[in-house]
């Protein structure tokens, strides 16, 4: 029998949910990952929205936002870690919100207070990153182009970019993640100052790079470019200090 199918007969428990957080740099620009809700049809409601949903009574809230993530984007086997747990009051202040969930989820009774447990997850943004999907219309989103978001998944967002910053400035590593296996000293400047939000010295910026013992120079160049090519790196975790972990 289909999952969704199965899903029917389970139980949601109407105050629990989980969001799931993807952000991704394509070399340019940090994004993130959004979804669009099914059964909007008032034009004034905004239907954009982070991967996430109610929880079943009968799963634990991490293969919860595995479940979610699979169903609403299509990917699986994707790292999440829990990085902040969002109980304010007023999360559901907006009465087209709780009528859509009530609907959505077809809830007997009026959705009260709901505590959400975000997680996070650094993807590198390439052509690999399909969504079979299409249901609920995955598509990376330019941060700083988004203004409007359902719940309070804009506070969300900012909330992950900021815990980010905050665990590069501990593990600078972290961030390679969401660059690609072979990447140039500009990629990962700009990284770095979308990250940080400041300018980095160019110069400075690749001596930064040379006391990196983990940041490897390739015999590689870029090739078909309008400009000087440039070398790549690679990130190597074998040459991680404890120090940088």
């Amino acid at each position: 029998m289909r999952q969704d199918i199965l899903n029917c007969y389970r139980t949601v428990n109407p105050h629990v949910s989980v969001d799931c957080v993807l952000i991704g740099f394509d070399g340019e620009q940090i994004s993130v990952l959004l979804v669009k809700r099914q059964g909007v049809v008032d034009a004034d409601f905004c239907d954009i929205k982070l991967p996430g949903s109610l929880v079943y009574m009968d799963e634990d809230l991490d293969e919860a936002a595995k479940r979610v993530l699979s169903e609403l984007t299509g990917l699986k086997n994707i790292k999440l870690e829990q990085f902040k747990t969002f109980g304010d009051k007023n999360r559901t202040r907006n009465p087209k919100d709780t009528l859509w969930l009530e609907r959505f989820h077809s809830l007997k009774a009026p959705v009260d207070r709901i505590v959400t447990v975000a997680y996070l997850s650094l993807q590198k943004v390439d052509s690999k990153m399909i969504f079979p999907n299409y249901k609920y219309q995955p598509c990376w989103k330019p941060v700083k182009e988004i203004e409007e978001l359902a719940f309070d998944h804009k506070q969300i967002i900012d909330e992950a970019l900021l815990y980010i910053r905050n665990k590069a400035e501990l593990s600078p590593t972290f961030l390679f993640a969401l660059l690609p296996k072979k990447f140039t000293a500009t990629q990962m400047r700009k990284l770095f100052e979308l990250v940080y939000d400041r300018t980095f010295d160019v110069r400075n910026f690749h001596k930064r790079i040379s006391q990196m013992p983990y940041v490897v120079a390739l015999d590689e160049k870029e090739r078909g470019v309008p400009h000087r090519a440039a070398r790549y790196y690679k990130f190597d975790k074998n040459k991680v200090e404890n120090k940088h972990i």
